[in-house]
């Protein structure tokens, strides 16, 4: 489904729109989708509730996919840095699909099926993401593109008891685990993780279902809508890059500090874009790379904030910043020099045309409560 802007682009909806402007959501575009940035009760006290009990997030605008064959992970290492050939069948790895350069393209979860991959991918990045896993798995992999499916995320730390009451299978699932089970007697995939630092599920269910399982999750006591804003607020706090801002087609993993992500056998083998590039970053380091940001007093360093030394010396930029509620004050993050990456670095934040003092320090800005046994 679309509707159209003021400017006569095209805007898409997901399956939950009419959902959303029932519960009060004020829509807003975002990567070619109408989604709510919030609801009545505000970015603030969706946050907190999220940290607190639960919420329900649409992310439906994500894009989600099969890639399947007998060479199908064989094909999707040729792109990313992580080890897929281990991964037991069931569980999630998030990965990024690498250029040429070692830098990276996009962000993704995938997770091992029987006969392949189930990949959710960023919106923003979808149509180009399909594109290029398509022309390089030709041969040897088939893409299906999950059309038909709706996204959501159940997050916060009342989230498991919920799903257990609801689809008892899930009681054990640990974090990056994978099943197909049913909620309430709605088949879905449901995946233990999230995007908030807090316990939680990625719900991917038929678009025929997503409303009716949404008014069930909705249902629970501790459940309420949230939207946009508390999403990025909450992973900001967690820590977690946002593609395009944080991460891009000019910075490696090695530079983003998610050099984890290149798994011990990918790193020995090769086999990936970028492969001698990012050998090389591991063994020699980088000129920047991405670290936490806390600022002093009550003003934010919003994303293309200018990074100082204590001299007046340009060292870095912010790539996300703002309040953080858990925190009760700013947060940022972004890259800086490697010489002035040590937590505890005392930097200068050029706000409005004034220095404001600041701290480097290690991410995250809260406690992840992902359930890992």
């Amino acid at each position: 489904m679309s509707e159209k802007t003021s400017l006569d682009e095209p805007l898409f909806t997901t399956p939950l729109d009419a959902m959303h402007r029932e519960l009060g959501g004020k829509m807003v575009p975002f990567t070619g989708y109408s989604l709510p940035v919030q609801y009545p009760a505000g970015i603030l006290k969706e946050h907190l509730h999220t940290r607190a009990k639960a919420s329900l997030f649409d992310v439906s605008h994500m894009g989600q996919a099969f890639l399947k064959g007998d060479k199908a992970i064989e094909a999707f290492e040729s792109m990313v840095p992580g080890d897929y050939q281990i991964l037991p069948e069931g569980k999630t790895r998030y990965t990024v699909l690498l250029n040429k350069d070692g830098c990276i393209m996009d962000d993704l979860m995938a997770t091992r099926i029987p006969g392949g991959l189930y990949i959710v991918v960023n919106a923003a990045c979808k149509t180009q993401d399909f594109a290029h896993i398509l022309t390089n798995s030709e041969g040897r992999a088939e893409l299906e593109i999950l059309n038909d499916r709706a996204l959501m995320a159940l997050q916060g730390p009342s989230a498991g008891e919920i799903m257990a009451r609801l689809s008892p299978e899930t009681a054990d699932m640990t974090f990056m685990m994978f099943r197909e089970v049913e909620i309430s007697g709605i088949p879905c995939f449901v995946t233990r993780s999230g995007y908030t630092g807090e316990d939680g599920f990625e719900i991917s269910v038929l678009a025929s279902d997503a409303i009716q399982l949404a008014q069930i999750l909705l249902s629970e006591p501790d459940v309420e809508p949230a939207g946009l804003g508390a999403r990025d607020s909450l992973r900001l706090e967690a820590g977690l890059c946002l593609y395009g801002h944080d991460i891009t087609t000019d910075t490696t993993p090695i530079e983003a500090d998610i050099k984890w992500c290149v798994n011990k056998r990918r790193r020995e083998e090769g086999g990936f874009p970028g492969h001698n590039i990012i050998m090389d970053q591991l063994k020699n380091g980088v000129d920047s790379v991405r670290v936490g940001i806390l600022p002093e007093g009550r003003a934010p360093a919003r994303e293309g904030t200018e990074v100082q030394d204590l001299d007046g010396n340009a060292i870095g930029t912010i790539t996300s910043g703002g309040y953080g509620p858990s925190v009760g004050g700013p947060v940022a993050m972004g890259y800086v020099k490697t010489e002035f990456s040590e937590p505890g670095t005392s930097i200068n934040l050029i706000v409005r045309g004034k220095a404001l003092a600041a701290k480097v320090v290690k991410m995250p800005f809260t406690q992840k409560t992902y359930k890992t046994k």
